[in-house]
């Protein structure tokens, strides 16, 4: 008799969001978790449980988010099944409240777990849907959007020594928004992004569908894989390519410190080796903020499919300024490798998602085009020789990045970009006061870089979110935006991480969720379903 109620209360649900999909009902918590038991979905919190906290702040990366004056959600869900995921997304939008979708808690800026608009709101925590199959036979996986970067190459390394995936090196990243944002890694130059390498995906819509990539079509395929995340409804797994990698893979990372017009000339000379080496090289660039006794420090991080004879060869012909010499060099396996980068002991670490570093950051990035005068290089260094605790990544493009069309998904930092930079800073507990101020110089940083990186648009990263940019002006749980709303994303934040695609995914969305149920400070607004408060 439950399992017929539970049937008869969803069949209720799905029939009053179809007659009335932008309903502007009160959002109603007790309504929702009322509705969740119903349903048969008992792994939730509320604020007034005593596991709420611990459930909540668990992926919580950036602290910036978990301070007091922000706002908690009305609920945290953690569903154990992808029919306990369509319920629970049913059940927060008949009870009108807002939804936030967690998959690892990494967002830069607590998209994932916060609301901008004090909306009452519920977190989806996918933390429950982490499971990973591989099929070595067919280098393919199959990887519910909860399971980490960690888990997954664990998984893959489990059951090949020849097989590997291009992610990010950040093991407790979640799948969901690694690969909805792109997904560029130390594979990057080999085999492109994670987006790239997505065969088929389950995604629950907003009225509780269930599509593959047949039925939900070729726009909205195209649009799940790179046009960010939260805009679209709820992919719950992704079928991933797995790519061919030998046994064993080189590894390193050196760090050389010195004057700043040394370090200066070291980074401006690798402009011109890490987008132009072989594909199956990877050579990036860190560079932490501060000085000692007038020197500043650098360090530089390859990984080469190839033995470390050869990864030596080349880059001593191509970059003998480094001075890499053979014991600098290690072969280990690819999935070591991650572990490895990752800084983790061993790789049984991979599979531990609890071990995901906390801090509070603000972050920012950039594209270069062209290659920056070594007079500049100077300066940046001594702007990072004042800066507050924090740092510069330097990824490089080229490869494989640049044959992939800028159009094939909604990433379209391609072909002509050089490498990317990734800004921030950082603080600790015992600083949370002087936050604005290591932001204003963050922002200050950002400023004096524009003359130096890519223009109209000045590109960013999505899965870098930069709320900075620009926000959408949401003022209740569903609805959607003006022509006028449309065009100012567009030209704050929408051109800078998707380009030219920005147009494809607004009509993606008007197709997909119309009613804009899921949204966010920099989601993809629909076309033609005007919201209260939005001209």
């Amino acid at each position: 008799m439950h399992s017929v109620a539970a049937l008869l209360q969803l069949f209720c649900l799905l029939l009053s969001l179809h007659q009335s999909p932008c309903s502007g009902a009160a959002a109603t918590p007790g309504n929702f978790s009322a509705c969740l038991v119903s349903n048969g979905v008992t792994n939730f919190s509320l604020p007034t449980s005593p596991s709420y906290a611990g459930l909540l702040n668990s992926s919580i990366f950036n602290l910036r988010f978990n301070l007091p004056s922000v706002p908690g959600p009305a609920a945290v869900v953690l569903p154990e099944s992808r029919d306990e995921l369509r319920r629970a997304i049913l059940c927060a939008r008949a009870s009108s409240l807002a939804i936030r979708v967690r998959s690892g808690g990494h967002s830069y800026e607590g998209l994932s777990y916060t609301t901008e608009n004090h909306v009452p709101f519920v977190v989806i925590d996918l933390a429950n849907l982490n499971r990973v199959r591989v099929e070595p036979g067919s280098a393919t996986a199959w990887a519910e959007s909860g399971a980490t970067v960690g888990e997954l190459y664990y998984a893959v390394g489990q059951s090949s020594q020849s097989l590997a995936f291009p992610a990010g090196s950040e093991s407790t990243t979640g799948l969901g928004g690694q690969v909805s944002g792109g997904g560029f890694g130390l594979l990057s130059r080999k085999f492109a992004l994670a987006a790239d390498n997505v065969l088929d995906a389950a995604l629950i819509t907003p009225d509780g569908r269930v599509l593959d990539r047949s039925s939900m079509g070729d726009d909205v395929f195209w649009t799940i894989r790179g046009g960010g995340g939260g805009s679209w409804g709820v992919v719950y797994a992704w079928k991933l390519r797995l790519v061919p990698v030998p046994r064993n893979v080189t590894a390193f990372t050196v760090g050389r410190t010195g004057p700043v017009e040394l370090i200066a000339g070291l980074l401006h000379r690798w402009q011109y080796v890490g987008p132009n080496l072989p594909d199956e090289f990877y050579l990036s660039v860190y560079a932490p903020t501060g000085s000692t006794d007038g020197n500043v420090s650098i360090s530089f991080t390859g990984q080469v499919l190839e033995s470390k004879e050869r990864a030596l060869s080349v880059i001593s012909q191509s970059f003998p300024e480094l001075g890499l010499t053979e014991v600098d060099l290690s072969e280990m396996s690819w999935v070591e490798s991650t572990a490895k980068f990752a800084g983790l002991n061993t790789v049984e670490d991979l599979a531990n998602r609890r071990r995901q570093p906390k801090q509070y950051s603000k972050s920012k990035s950039d594209y270069v085009q062209a290659p920056i005068s070594r007079h500049d290089m100077v300066e940046i260094f001594r702007h990072l020789s004042t800066g507050p605790t924090g740092s510069i990544q330097l990824d490089p493009y080229g490869g494989a990045m640049a044959r992939v069309g800028s159009a094939e998904t909604p990433f379209p930092h391609r072909a002509g970009n050089l490498y990317s930079i990734q800004y921030g800073v950082n603080w600790d507990r015992s600083e949370v006061a002087r936050a604005e101020e290591f932001i204003g110089w963050l922002r200050s940083f950002y400023k004096f870089m524009a003359p130096l990186v890519s223009k109209d648009p000045r590109a960013a990263y999505v899965n870098y979110l930069d709320l900075d940019l620009g926000v959408n002006n949401w003022t209740r749980a569903a609805g959607g935006s003006s022509a006028q709303a449309v065009s100012r994303a567009r030209s704050s934040w929408g051109e800078a991480y998707f380009g030219e695609n920005f147009d494809r995914l607004v009509r993606a969305k008007t197709v997909v969720d119309p009613g804009n149920v899921f949204n966010n400070a920099q989601s993809i607004p629909p076309l033609n379903i005007r919201a209260e408060g939005q001209t």
